[in-house]
């Protein structure tokens, strides 16, 4: 029983999920505008320098203003992308539909991913964008503990055509709910992303692309974070830039959050507590907070 205990103290609760992120940002109003006006997320807060946007009341990403702040330095550690989940295929096609309508150069790729139908957009101020929907679990096949995931091609006009409904056209899904599916970082090297994510702080791995890529998630979800080189082998720890600025995760309960806090600990990570969230970064300085969802 106590190998069982100390099991489960190993890993991340599995009903764990991804909050909020937030974004520095240089133009507030123009990065609003998108948010809201391109990629159909709601004004949830609006108090001077930040503004809060999302779907159903949850916060899905925070736009923070600081004009002081520059771009990274190309090759730097920090957001691949921002993957935003929606409940259903017609509320994706219209968010998909509005991008294509208000700004279409932002568009980047799309890809059907056996586990997920995805596509991908770059915000004004350079932040990756992926607005997704997920296939049901029991249609994701796994081997050997990890998730087979590939990218099959994926026609955004045939999406369109077959989910793309008049009443989503007219609004009728931008009361629907959608959340921080997941998020995909820039870092500097794998083996490194891997000793935090899952070492440390707990995820299980579930995909993985050699010294690439590594994919993690807790509770069998296929991955609520992902880290890779592509872009920033090599990279060291960020400076402060606009972009990325923090990762929100949400827990299940205090006591799956102390044991996020204690295992840190073990491993060597200053933890921050102040009695209701705990505050971390990783090797990259990407800043994460951890709450239980009651807060």
């Amino acid at each position: 029983m106590n190998e069982q205990l100390a099991a489960s103290e190993d890993r991340l609760a599995a009903a764990t999920g991804m909050g909020a992120v937030t974004l520095m940002v240089g133009d507030l109003d123009a990065m609003t505008r998108y948010y809201r006006d391109v990629v159909t997320l709601q004004v949830l807060a609006a108090d001077g320098d930040t503004v809060s946007l999302g779907r159903a009341g949850r916060p899905i990403v925070v736009l923070r203003h600081d004009p002081a702040l520059r771009h990274a330095a190309p090759g730097s550690a920090g957001l691949f992308h921002t993957a935003i989940l929606f409940e259903s295929q017609p509320a994706l096609a219209a968010a998909l539909y509005s991008v294509a309508r208000h700004a279409p150069s932002t568009f980047t790729g799309s890809a059907d991913h056996l586990v997920s139908r995805a596509f991908y957009f770059t915000d004004p101020e350079g932040n990756g964008i992926e607005l997704y929907w997920d296939r049901a679990r029991t249609e994701w096949s796994w081997v050997h503990g990890h998730v087979e995931m590939a990218t099959l091609h994926l026609d955004p006009n045939e999406f369109l055509r077959e989910h793309l409904t008049e009443a989503a056209v007219g609004g009728a899904t931008a009361a629907e709910a959608a959340s921080v599916g997941h998020v995909h970082l820039s870092v500097g090297d794998v083996a490194t992303a891997r000793a935090f994510y899952v070492d440390a702080l707990g995820f299980d791995e579930t995909a993985a692309l050699g010294n690439q890529a590594v994919f993690v998630s807790a509770g069998g979800y296929h991955h609520h974070m992902a880290m890779n080189v592509w872009n920033s082998r090599g990279a060291g720890p960020r400076m402060p830039a606009l972009g990325l600025a923090r990762i929100d995760m949400t827990l299940p309960d205090d006591d799956a959050l102390g044991a996020l806090g204690e295992r840190l600990r073990h491993h060597g990570f200053e933890v921050r507590d102040d009695g209701r969230t705990l505050s971390f970064d990783d090797p990259w300085n990407n800043l994460l907070l951890a709450s239980t969802q009651t807060v």
